[in-house]
């Protein structure tokens, strides 16, 4: 079997790292598409051993890369195409069917309730998202909360699998060196009380009620990784409460998958090192599509303090005792970090969910659904195929920034593929 992946972008993120994890455990030969800025996921996905092709979009309205990557499609010969995050599923799609390949899966990674991959939904994003899934075999819900919003949006139940995100756990178990050492370059006391965080800067993940929450209790620290166009307005936030010194924005520095702690300081601390080194987790944001970094969290054995994580809700209690849920509110959240501070920094043991999240299950879930799609797939036809056009509503937001019109579906063979990154 010889699947192409095709995924939006592969900075530093819950999606991205969730396709190399996976890429190293599907039995069958893949390929990688980023239709945008490779990144370090690129370059650890090569450093594996899979080849990643940059297609060199310029933005979200750049039509010109529907040819270019059904010409990639169709040259490649791929048996299966799947889709990873919104632009991709949506360019992915439509090429697939231009190159005459019907088996085509999308993981839905970051749908919420309003948001989609942090950005507000909108009508647009909606009708586009809908029009271009019936190009589509088989949907993939990484929760059953994205399959009942899947749903809701009017995808049939037939194409919607649930297949849950995973973990390596043993790369998050509690590492007491790991959390001298980080705290020790971080410049943070040893017995101070520190709070974790992680995601993208987003409006959606309400990272805002975190730092303003840490801010109100003197003493304790922040350790919050990742990036996005909040970060400058946080930094801000926490000087204006005068507690720069204890908000600690890292960045996406240790954020990919290999990241070791050692290194030098710049490279900052990897994120099962930061776990390691924190008291608590908490991720704030209300609408989660799964919540892998809680799951990563309870893998290190910490007590979690969650707005939304489906990993987690759709369970029994019993299955992850360290997880509470709390509304984002910052005085709420800032009482229970105190109750926190109270019973000290003892690490708990790992809950259940985790061993139910592994990865090789994933994978192993994920093979069903490409073999289910192929069984009842049409013979691949040569040359392109003809699709009827996609209407694209007006643009509302930048996930829905396509043309006001129907998509044209150009001959492939008219535009030259692109370059592997190893020939960039």
């Amino acid at each position: 079997m010889k699947v192409l992946h095709v995924i939006t972008g592969l900075e530093v993120g819950g999606a991205e790292q969730q396709l190399r994890l996976l890429l190293r455990r599907l039995p069958a030969y893949c390929e990688v598409v980023t239709l945008t800025g490779p990144g370090p996921i690129a370059e650890g996905i090569e450093a594996d051993g899979t080849r990643v092709t940059h297609l060199g979009m310029t933005g979200e309205r750049d039509l010109s890369a529907l040819p270019r990557l059904a010409r990639l499609i169709r040259d490649g010969g791929y048996d299966l195409v799947h889709t990873h995050l919104y632009r991709a599923c949506v360019y992915g799609r439509i090429a697939a069917r231009m190159a005459g390949v019907r088996a085509v899966v999308a993981t839905e990674h970051s749908l919420g309730d309003a948001v989609i991959e942090g950005r507000r939904l909108t009508r647009g994003v909606r009708t586009l998202y809908r029009a271009t899934e019936r190009l589509g075999a088989a949907t993939v819900a990484v929760s059953d909360t994205v399959a009942a919003r899947l749903r809701r949006w009017g995808v049939p139940e037939q194409r919607i699998h649930v297949v849950p995100n995973g973990i390596e756990a043993h790369r998050f178990a509690f590492d007491p060196a790991a959390r001298a050492l980080v705290r020790t370059r971080l410049g943070l006391p040893l017995d101070a009380f520190v709070v974790g965080g992680a995601g993208r800067l987003v409006p959606g993940k309400r990272f805002d009620v975190l730092v303003r929450a840490v801010t109100q209790l003197p003493g304790v620290h922040l350790l919050l990784a990742g990036e996005g166009p909040e970060r400058e307005m946080l930094r801000r936030m926490a000087e204006q409460f005068g507690s720069g010194d204890r908000i600690h924005l890292l960045g996406t520095r240790g954020g990919a998958v290999d990241t070791e702690a050692e290194g030098p300081e710049s490279a900052g601390p990897d994120i099962p090192g930061l776990l390691s080194a924190v008291d608590v987790f908490v991720s704030p944001s209300p609408s989660e599509a799964f919540g892998l970094a809680v799951v990563e969290a309870l893998a290190s054995g910490l007590p979690v303090l969650h707005g939304s994580c489906p990993a987690v809700d759709e369970l029994p209690a019993d299955q992850a005792p360290g997880a509470r849920h709390f509304s984002p509110v910052v005085h709420e959240l800032a009482t229970a970090l105190r109750e926190l501070r109270r019973r000290g920094p003892d690490r708990l043991p790992v809950p259940p969910v985790v061993r139910r999240y592994d990865i090789t299950r994933s994978a192993a879930a994920l093979m069903s659904v490409y073999e289910q799609v192929l069984a009842g797939a049409p013979v691949r036809r040569r040359g392109p195929a003809r699709v009827s056009p996609v209407p694209v509503p007006p643009p509302q937001g930048r996930a829905a920034a396509l043309p006001a019109a129907s998509v044209s579906l150009p001959d492939p063979a008219r535009s030259p593929a692109p370059s592997p990154l190893s020939n960039r």
